[in-house]
């Protein structure tokens, strides 16, 4: 499958679309979820445009599981999470609803989470717990 530049990571990356940053470099952004499954629910995306994990070269795979890494850690201080739920789908038959490759960082058990983009998220309470998360990763 190829890449689709019109997905909405992509419009998001171009900057056609907003987001609630909680970190960005050269190579990664990671945003809140405005259809999350808890509060602090985060998605960490490569700046490369890739579908799936399997799009990825090496070194962008290493980079990326770095700062998901860096974010969740973040997200698991700044929402006093007992543990973080990481999941990353691949495909529309896994459960991937946009085809730009992300990883979601969840700050609680997916047993005790909402359903996958079920429902909008309060902005107010979005931009609180960005707040939070990025004061962790001194932003």
């Amino acid at each position: 499958m190829s890449y689709d530049n019109e997905n909405i990571f992509a419009k998001i990356l171009r900057g056609e679309l907003p987001c609630l940053k909680v970190y960005e470099d050269d190579q990664t952004l990671a945003f809140m979820d405005i259809m999350p499954q808890a509060t602090g629910h985060t998605l960490v995306i490569p700046k490369s445009p890739a579908t799936t994990i399997f799009d990825l070269n090496a070194a962008a795979a290493a980079d990326l599981i770095v700062k998901v890494q860096l974010v969740a850690k973040a997200v698991k201080t700044a929402m006093n999470a007992d543990g973080i739920t990481l999941f990353q789908l691949n495909g529309e038959s896994a459960g991937q609803t946009v085809p730009h490759m992300h990883f979601h960082v969840l700050p609680a058990s997916i047993a005790t989470a909402r359903a996958h983009a079920s429902e909008m998220a309060d902005p107010k309470e979005l931009e609180s717990a960005a707040k939070l998360i990025r004061a962790q990763l001194k932003i």
